[in-house]
């Protein structure tokens, strides 16, 4: 169904066609109407659906640009999460001049007050910081006439379950209400019956949860054996943007360190690091200027990057639900990608509870040799060449570059160049990743399993290249290129 459908004004549907918008998603195309009329709405979706646009239109259209008071209020588990919400909210509203504010802990409470005080109409944030300015009486929401608790599951999981509640008492009782969670377990249900007025339900079915842009490959393999086993699939598929989620910290942390140690453009984040570093290394993930973000479920939660090309699940989630969550950073507006699950022999009923759900079968990939691996490497080393020749900065080499010739093979040249942009075999390069506890076994059995596969358009006798279009900004033994201002610079690695 297209916007111009759904009872939006033209000046939010320009705001739609400017943000890329074409048609709307299966969440967005049932929302966006109850919301219009004033309805509560329950919205069971993933991440990826669309939801904030579904909620964040119809809460544009309505907003009163002559009345200062804050009239809606969007509650978010993580700060990661909050700063999308408001960026997208702020893109959609930008020709309305709607003003939209964020808070979240971490930050300096001082400029959030000063930012309050420009009178937002729409503000968004985590519980904790909503509950603090709310304390301190420069958030009031007593004018609030929509209430939105995003990610409501993640925010019971992380225990803002009372803060929610304090918070939802502090707006006034003729409000409308929207609830979105990706499952509903009995406590969003109470929410739901406690603070609701007949509810419209909005579910995404089964089938809509991952989509055919998305391959999904599993590799069986020992915990010990994972790590070796990612980067050489790093190095023969090629990938531009990826996301790998680890389990806990410290998992984040190791995988992180060990990339980098493997010459990998890599960082991590997780709920310990400071808000400034977190926010650091997203930029350079938005930016493309890291190739590898390496992420908890939690730190993750809501990321909507745009041109995430390949998804790495080195431990497979728990339930069901985060795997959703996870794949959906790929296959995006039209665009293909790739998802990849590491499982342990003792994880497979986990992997068969997770196709139960997608009614998607993942296809089992063969891990590649190590000489396939250094092909994959050198691949991308001819296409870092093939950039470099064709960068106009490289005519004041030449002369430098003809002495070069007439003293060296061309052959011997090149050969040289080449072994600089790779790397020796990744198992050469040690790396300690601490075992973590194995998830406990699952007492269900799944003999008589018969879920329904999407087609899938490569064999998997195949290594599943995907080879990414761009470089990987990969480093060799001496060197690293990195993109800066779309020209390649070259960098001497630190001791």
């Amino acid at each position: 169904m297209k916007f111009g459908e759904l009872g939006l004004s033209k000046s939010l549907l320009r705001a739609v066609k400017q943000s890329g918008y074409e048609e709307a998603t299966p969440i967005q195309e049932q929302t966006i109407p109850m919301v219009l009329k004033g309805e509560d709405v329950i919205g069971q979706a993933q991440t990826g659906t669309g939801k904030t646009a579904a909620f964040g239109l119809p809460i544009i259209e309505h907003v009163d640009l002559d009345n200062p008071n804050i009239q809606a209020i969007v509650i978010s588990p993580t700060r990661e999460l909050a700063i999308q919400t408001q960026e997208e909210l702020y893109r959609l509203g930008h020709d309305k001049h709607v003003q939209v504010q964020v808070v979240y802990g971490g930050a300096d409470i001082r400029r959030q007050i000063k930012a309050l005080k420009k009178h937002p109409q729409i503000l968004v944030g985590t519980p904790g910081r909503l509950r603090d300015h709310i304390s301190r009486g420069t958030v009031k929401l007593d004018h609030v006439q929509t209430l939105v608790l995003d990610e409501a599951d993640e925010m019971l999981n992380m225990g803002f379950l009372d803060d929610i509640e304090a918070i939802i008492k502090e707006t006034p009782e003729e409000r409308q209400t929207l609830l979105f969670s990706a499952t509903m377990p009995p406590e969003i249900r109470r929410i739901g019956v406690q603070f609701m007025r007949d509810p419209q339900t909005v579910k995404i079915k089964a089938k809509e949860l991952t989509t055919d842009l998305v391959d999904q490959y599993y590799v069986r393999a020992k915990d010990y054996e994972k790590f070796d086993i990612m980067t050489r699939l790093i190095d023969v598929q090629d990938p531009d943007l990826t996301i790998v989620f680890g389990r806990t910290k410290r998992r984040v942390d190791e995988l992180s360190r060990g990339l980098v140690a493997r010459g990998y453009n890599a960082a991590g984040i997780h709920g310990d690091l400071t808000q400034d570093r977190r926010t650091k290394i997203m930029k350079k993930f938005k930016n493309g200027k890291l190739d590898i973000l390496v992420a908890t479920d939690v730190a993750a939660r809501g990321l909507d990057i745009s041109g995430v090309t390949h998804v790495y699940n080195y431990d497979i989630p728990s339930d069901p639900d985060s795997y959703v969550h996870r794949i959906g950073r790929t296959g995006r507006a039209g665009h293909h990608g790739v998802s990849l699950t590491f499982v342990t022999p003792n994880e497979m009923d986990y992997l068969h509870e997770i196709e139960k759900l997608t009614r998607v079968r993942m296809l089992p990939l063969k891990p590649p040799t190590e000489e396939e691996a250094f092909r994959g490497q050198v691949a991308s080393a001819v296409n870092d060449i093939d950039d470099l020749i064709n960068d106009d900065a490289t005519d004041k080499y030449r002369e430098s570059a003809q002495k070069l010739l007439d003293t060296h093979d061309a052959v011997d040249l090149v050969a040289a160049l080449l072994n600089d942009l790779t790397t020796d075999d990744a198992a050469k390069v040690p790396v300690k990743i601490t075992p973590e506890r194995p998830l406990p076994k699952r007492h269900r059995h799944h003999n008589n399993y018969h879920g329904r596969g999407n087609n899938h358009r490569r064999n998997s006798d195949h290594y599943h290249g995907h080879r990414g279009q761009n470089d990987r900004r990969r480093g060799g033994k001496n060197h690293r290129f990195q993109r800066n201002d779309h020209k390649f610079s070259v960098r001497r690695k630190k001791d």
